[in-house]
């Protein structure tokens, strides 16, 4: 994947600013429309601020022409343009930090909202997403990506019609007042624009890679965090720094080569533009020599010239975000554009469980020449408790995954209480069906929000009397904090029994049609498992149940047993039927564990 995702970004580091890419870029602006009338409030104060800036040189120059003697309509006094002088900057300060300030409150509001929509779409989407990206890669995506839109919303966005505004003014008032002077100073633009685009182009590759080798630093760290036992265990903490060493020192690399292009790009510009101001000087001079302009016109001219020199290196920066900013919104809209779960308001359905594959045949989308299931044919009545039973591979986990409708079928029909569940609303269906994994997966808060995850709005009664009945109650109220002990990170701080008799709880509380155990007590030392096997008793009572069984033991009292064999039903029948068969599956596989 991480593969996949550098060629993505080499593809998109081809594509230059255009109409297509600042498309992508504007999409993202649609997440500023609730906050619209701010962020006009903040333009127009940002264009009242370049104006009032702009307006300073002029008036800058009208001061020097009345010291020097010469009559200025409207101002007879230094004094009085001075006071001039500093109202300008007085309006411009306010205006400025109420243009910080709206913008400030449209970029947090619409960025929490980016935020949200990408995590919202990332929830709801199928688990065929999920097979193709790493967990490291989509939260780069909600952090790295969106702090870029951050620096566009708020500085770059700014300084994009600051700098346009002042090029154009600036332009325009000296073009009126100086026009040789003007088109002496224009001449030095071409040279600047070509080595930008080029520049441009460069920095933009880079940013992009760096992007690219930040999202790979935090997969490290998420999948060395993740399995920090197995790294532990096997003595790699060296290993794992080494390797996020290596990273970090790719994006050092990539970023410093940045670094080189953008400092010979704004040292060229500085360089051309005071060079150009310097000739601009002497030229000017000839012409107050010449009697064509006076001395303040020159020093506005000066001015403005400056003005718009800083204007002109500020852009190449600029130019480099939008870039940046293209790439960011691009990898978003890739995920809030994608197809995803239903994610309508829910419907109140209860089934009652009685369950049929009809000749179910499945292969995985990243996978699609291998077949898991082939023709697969079984039907579980309500309340009935089966078991899958087969070697690794066979196809048990798949039967569940579609069952909880993972993944859409290939081919065949899967139906529940006789219709196909496909026309179920999809969370109305999965609310009727409950899992307790054979790798218990907690949340990082407490005991009581683990439970309650079942149903949220349980109350407190409801939460203690699921824990009762999943024999979790004893030891929970042990604890000194009771049902608020934390648990850590995927509850590494309780036992694995303990942590099978909250996913039990869990199970008990959310109340399903339909429950999966998928081999609850393989991991237990046998006083846990005693506890959990009269827990899973409680929990099985009234309900269509599916185990997947490992350790034939534990499914002696099941209705019926389906052996499946690579991806077909290979035999089923009761446990006694199942024995009595002559060199059977079943019967094979339960001499092997009782040998």
């Amino acid at each position: 994947m991480a593969k996949h995702s550098r060629e993505a970004l080499r593809e998109e580091d081809k594509r230059p600013i255009n109409k297509n890419t600042l498309k992508k870029l504007v999409g993202i602006f649609r997440f500023l429309a609730p906050y619209r009338w701010t962020f006009a409030i903040g333009l127009v104060c940002l264009m009242l601020s370049s104006v009032m800036l702009m307006a300073f040189p002029f008036f800058a120059g009208k001061l020097l022409d009345v010291a020097s003697g010469k009559e200025v309509p409207y101002f007879s006094s230094v004094n009085a343009i001075a006071l001039l002088l500093m109202g300008i900057l007085v309006v411009q300060s306010i205006f400025s930090f109420t243009r910080v300030y709206t913008f400030a409150i449209v970029s947090e509001r619409s960025l929490a909202d980016v935020r949200n929509a990408v995590y919202k779409k990332i929830l709801w989407l199928p688990l065929t997403f999920f097979d193709n990206r790493r967990v490291g890669e989509l939260t780069s995506r909600i952090s790295s990506d969106v702090a870029i839109l951050q620096d566009t919303f708020t500085v770059t966005l700014a300084e994009l019609i600051r700098q346009v505004l002042t090029l154009t003014i600036g332009i325009g008032v000296i073009f009126y007042f100086a026009p040789k002077l003007t088109v002496f100073m224009l001449l030095t633009f071409p040279a600047i624009i070509v080595l930008a685009l080029f520049f441009g182009k460069a920095i933009r590759k880079f940013s992009r890679q760096v992007q690219d080798k930040l999202a790979e630093t935090n997969v490290i760290v998420e999948e060395s965090l993740q399995a920090i036992t197995v790294v532990k265990a096997f003595t790699n903490e060296w290993f794992e720094i080494a390797r996020y060493r290596k990273a970090l020192n790719e994006v050092v690399d990539i970023a410093l080569r940045s670094a080189r292009f953008r400092g010979m790009f704004i040292s060229f510009v500085i360089f051309a533009l005071f060079g150009g101001i310097v000739a601009v000087v002497w030229y000017g001079a000839t012409l107050v020599q010449a009697g064509e302009i006076t001395i303040g016109d020159l020093l506005s001219f000066v001015l403005y010239t400056t003005f718009i020199g800083g204007s002109i290196a500020g852009l190449g920066d600029i130019y480099a975000q939008i870039q940046r900013s293209i790439g960011a919104s691009e990898r978003i809209l890739q995920i809030i554009e994608q197809q995803d779960e239903n994610s309508e308001p829910i419907p109140a359905l209860k089934l009652r469980g009685e369950i049929t594959f009809s000749n179910v045949n499945f292969s995985y989308p990243s996978r699609p020449d291998y077949k898991v299931l082939k023709n697969l044919n079984l039907s579980i009545l309500a309340g009935e408790k089966v078991a899958l039973v087969g070697q690794s591979g066979s196809g048990k986990s798949t039967i569940i995954n579609l069952l909880m409708r993972f993944y859409p079928l290939n081919e065949g029909a899967i139906q529940a209480d006789g219709k196909n569940v496909s026309s179920y609303n999809l969370s109305a269906y999965r609310n009727n069906v409950g899992i307790v994994p054979q790798e218990v997966i907690l949340f990082g808060g407490s005991i009581r929000e683990n439970i309650a995850y079942g149903k949220p709005n349980a109350t407190d009664e409801e939460i203690t009397l699921a824990a009762r009945k999943a024999n979790a109650y004893e030891f929970i109220e042990r604890f000194p904090e009771g049902m608020n002990t934390l648990v850590g990170e995927r509850g590494v701080k309780l036992s694995g029994g303990q942590r099978q008799r909250i996913a039990i709880a869990r199970a008990i509380l959310k109340d399903p049609a339909i429950l999966v155990l998928d081999e609850a007590t393989s991991s237990l030392d046998a006083e846990s498992e005693v506890q959990v096997q009269e827990a899973l008793e409680k929990l099985m009572e009234g309900r269509t149940t599916i185990i997947i069984a490992h350790r034939l033991s534990t499914i002696r009292k099941v209705d019926r047993i389906y052996v499946i064999k690579d991806g077909q039903l290979a035999e089923t029948g009761s446990h006694a039927e199942l024995t009595q068969q002559q060199n059977g599956i079943y019967s094979n596989l339960l001499k092997l564990q009782l040998q």
